[in-house]
């Protein structure tokens, strides 16, 4: 058994050594070599670099403090940006704002202690649109005129409950208690007036005129006009003419007078039997003229006058 042993610590030396000889023979040797590869940026690249760094920096450094600076001039803060500001209720601008674009907003008001002002170099529109963004009402105020395109233009009172003023296409109507125009020339119509009175102020006279054409008044039941005080005067140029076509014409008044109306028959001096006649009475031809004729026992009317021939 011991010499078993032995065999076996001999087998393993040996084997050990042929391993050992095996491993040096299968080392090789390196040929050696005398160049040396530097690592890194040298010369005009190394230069390059830095100056491109150095640029960065500079360029980072300017645009932080142009950004800070814009903060700072435009007032931005958690709120809004300088007059402008947002919270719950909307939005808030303190101020002249200019809007360079198209502004889209559903209510716009002013403080309760300051006036809202719009304000353009050329006009200022504002449109209403429907569902399908077609323009339904327009108000534009320009240089020149004030322009309101809708279908129904309404003024109402301070509450909104009372209406003032309408207007369409068909007509249009004044709801207050007085209608006043203050202007030296007055009222100007191109066509017919309806309206159930027409009074001037107590202390003013009430003057209807047309310097160029007929002043025609009409009522289905009659027109009344009447002077509560003071006298009332109908003048023309050319011919008044009273006419009625169902019915008569009344003056009733105490005194009723016609002045300057011609002498029927012929004298040799009208002015002389003016002053010698002191009873005239009124004669009226077949064409309506009326007349005066010196007044005898008998009437002194005649068809044949030299009044009625010649008029």
């Amino acid at each position: 058994m011991d010499q078993s042993a032995t065999l076996d610590v001999e087998s393993l030396k040996i084997t050990q050594e042929q391993f050992v000889l095996s491993s040096q023979s299968l080392h090789l040797q390196r040929p050696a070599s005398d160049a040396i590869y530097p690592v890194g940026l040298y010369g005009w690249r190394k230069r390059f670099l830095y100056f491109f760094l150095l640029l960065l920096l500079v360029t980072m450094i300017v645009n932080l403090a142009l950004t800070v600076w814009i903060i700072k001039v435009m007032n931005f803060s958690v709120n809004g940006m300088g007059n402008l500001h947002l919270d719950q209720e909307g939005i808030h601008l303190d101020g002249i704002s200019e809007f360079l674009l198209p502004l889209y907003v559903k209510e716009i008001q002013s403080r309760g202690d300051n006036l809202l002002v719009l304000r353009s170099e050329k006009n200022v529109t504002l449109n209403a649109r429907n569902g399908q963004g077609q323009v339904t009402g327009q108000l534009t105020v320009g240089p020149e005129a004030v322009e309101a395109q809708c279908q129904k233009l309404e003024v109402r009172s301070k509450d909104g409950r009372k209406l003032l003023f309408t207007a369409d296409e068909q007509k249009v109507v004044m709801t207050t208690e007085k209608f006043s125009v203050t202007g030296s020339e007055g009222a100007a119509f191109g066509h017919s007036v309806e309206t159930p009175l027409i009074q001037a102020k107590t202390s003013q006279d009430l003057r209807l005129e047309s310097p160029t054409r007929t002043l025609t008044m009409e009522a289905p039941r009659g027109v009344d006009v009447s002077a509560a005080q003071g006298q009332l005067k109908v003048s023309s140029r050319k011919d008044i003419q009273l006419e009625s076509t169902d019915g008569e014409i009344l003056l009733d008044a105490n005194t009723i007078q016609l002045g300057s109306l011609p002498l029927g028959i012929y004298t040799p001096s009208p002015s002389q039997a003016s002053q010698e006649q002191a009873v005239y009475e009124v004669c009226v031809c077949p064409s309506g003229k009326i007349y005066l004729s010196p007044a005898e026992g008998v009437s002194t009317c005649q068809a044949m006058s030299n009044i009625c021939l010649w008029s």
